[in-house]
C-alpha cells in the first residue's frame, strides 16, 4: 500500500507540472535582434558591428562551456574538482604561444612589440590585489565574465554584484594614478624574453604551465579517492 501511495504521488505530482513552453519563437527573435543591432551598429562604424559580434560570440562560449576563471581557482578548494583549471592552463599554453609567435615577429622586424604596457612591475601591491580579489570573487560567485553571463541567464543577485563591481572598478580607476606612482612602480617589471631569450622564454613558461596542470590533475585524482 505504502509503495502504491507513492507511486500515485509520483504520478499526480508529475501530472501537475506545467508543461515547457516552446524556446524556438524566443530563440528566432532573439536572433532577429541580435542581426538588426548589429545592422545598425555596422551602418555606423564597422568596428562597432565587429564589437557586438565578437561578444555575442564570446557570450555565447563561455555559457554554453560554464567557463569562468573564478571556478578554475576556487573549485578545488570547495569541490575538488581541477577540470576548469586545467582547461584555463591549456589556454595559457596555447596564447603563449600565439602571443609569442606575434611578439617575435614584431621584435625581428625591428618594429615595437604590442602589448608591452601590460608588462607591469610585481611587488607586494599584487599580492595585496590577489588577496582582496580572491575574496571577493568568492563572495560574488565570479569574476567579471562569470558575473555578466549569470546576468545575461536572469541571474538577480548577480545584478547586486554587478552593481558593486562597477563602482569599485570606477573607485579603482580613480585612485589608480596614486597607488601606481606611490606603490606599484617600486616593484620590478620582468619580461621572460629579456630574461632567458625567446626560446627559453616558452620553454619556462611551457614547463611550470605542464607541471601545474599535472598538479591539478594528481590533486583531483587524491580528492576522489578520500
Amino acid at each position: 500500500m505504502a509503495e502504491e501511495k507513492t507511486v500515485s504521488r509520483r504520478s499526480s505530482s508529475a501530472s501537475r507540472k506545467k508543461p515547457k513552453k516552446n524556446q524556438i519563437p524566443f530563440g528566432v527573435t532573439l536572433v532577429a535582434i541580435i542581426l538588426v543591432i548589429g545592422i545598425a551598429l555596422g551602418t555606423k562604424s564597422p568596428t562597432l558591428a565587429l564589437f557586438w559580434v565578437t561578444g555575442i560570440c564570446f557570450g555565447a562560449i563561455l555559457q554554453k562551456g560554464r567557463f569562468c576563471f573564478t571556478a578554475s581557482m576556487r573549485d578545488p578548494y570547495l569541490t575538488g574538482g581541477t577540470s576548469l583549471t586545467r582547461a584555463v592552463l591549456i589556454a595559457f599554453a596555447i596564447t603563449t604561444l600565439g602571443f609569442a609567435a606575434i611578439k617575435y615577429g614584431y621584435a625581428a622586424q625591428g618594429l615595437p612589440m604590442p602589448g608591452m604596457s601590460y608588462v607591469v612591475p610585481v611587488s607586494f601591491a599584487t599580492v595585496i590585489g590577489a588577496f582582496i580579489f580572491g575574496i571577493g570573487m568568492v563572495i560574488a560567485g565570479g569574476c567579471a565574465s562569470g558575473t555578466l553571463m549569470r546576468v545575461g541567464e536572469g541571474f538577480h543577485m548577480q545584478l547586486i554584484s554587478l552593481f558593486f563591481f562597477t563602482v569599485g572598478s570606477l573607485w579603482g580607476a580613480h585612485d589608480f594614478g596614486w597607488w601606481k606612482y606611490h606603490v606599484i612602480s617600486k616593484g620590478k617589471a620582468i619580461f621572460l624574453p629579456d630574461v632567458f631569450g625567446w626560446a627559453g622564454a616558452i620553454a619556462v613558461q611551457l614547463a611550470i604551465i605542464g607541471l601545474l596542470y599535472i598538479a591539478a590533475e594528481k590533486y583531483e585524482e587524491k580528492r576522489k579517492a578520500e
